[in-house]
């Protein structure tokens, strides 16, 4: 994986061996290669794949800046029929921990807890292209609806595809963090909006909850790489 991975690229100003920025076609590209492997984990495995630990330290970009999904450390298995697994711990990264997954009063924990780690990181992928800064407690998603309005006032001083993109990214990722695990799509569907008309999404509910903490309570432990573990 010779591009390393996808956090030095939405994080920083990094930039290409020919000094072009990472733009918003490859991210998109990046963020539909996302979702397919994703797809791959959660329905054409003969056992379903739970990730559990979506992040943008966890997508590795090849030499094409193709992602792969990587380290299932934290990863569960689970039938094909029910995607809904049992879990003694909260585990995974703060900022891309799903509601349920550290508070079972908001639903179960499932595939569509992986769909709201996604919608994390492709917001982070919006506003770290726009601002080089990585998201804070309250970064998301007040901050990111009125990017929403300001990019409708961009319409014209720069490519269509660009606004288009953005935007498309934007609804996508806001309709993925829906605090009700129900009102999330599936990553099927995630691809199907990524893939379609921008002018066919609708703009989400303000979620209520967009991530926990990122100060934790002493009861909290955690490691260096910034992940929890919050017993029930």
């Amino acid at each position: 994986m010779p591009n390393g991975s996808l956090d030095k690229f939405i994080f920083k100003e990094s930039t290409l061996e020919d000094n072009q920025h990472l733009g918003w076609e490859r991210l998109y590209s990046i963020a539909i290669g996302i979702a397919q492997g994703l797809e791959y984990l959660h329905h054409r495995c003969n056992t379903r794949i739970l990730h559990l630990d979506i992040k943008p330290q966890n997508i590795l970009l090849d030499e094409e800046f193709c992602p792969k999904i990587s380290d299932f450390g934290l990863s569960k298995l689970c039938t094909r029929k029910d995607s809904i697994v049992s879990m003694l711990e909260a585990r995974g990264t703060i900022g891309y921990i799903a509601p349920e997954v550290f508070c079972r009063n908001f639903g179960p924990v499932s595939h569509k807890s992986d769909i709201y780690s996604y919608g994390m990181m492709v917001l982070e992928m919006v506003g770290g292209t726009n601002s080089g800064e990585s998201a804070s407690s309250d970064y998301f998603p007040d901050w990111i609806y009125r990017h929403l309005e300001l990019v409708e006032e961009l319409q014209g001083l720069r490519s269509k595809v660009e606004t288009d993109i953005e935007k498309k990214m934007i609804l996508v990722g806001l309709w993925s963090i829906q605090t009700n695990p129900f009102d999330r799509p599936s990553i099927k569907k995630v691809i199907e909006m990524l893939e379609g008309s921008v002018e066919a999404l609708a703009i989400p509910p303000r979620p209520f909850l967009s991530s926990p903490p990122r100060t934790l309570p002493d009861f909290v432990a955690t490691s260096s790489s910034n992940t929890v573990s919050l017993v029930d």
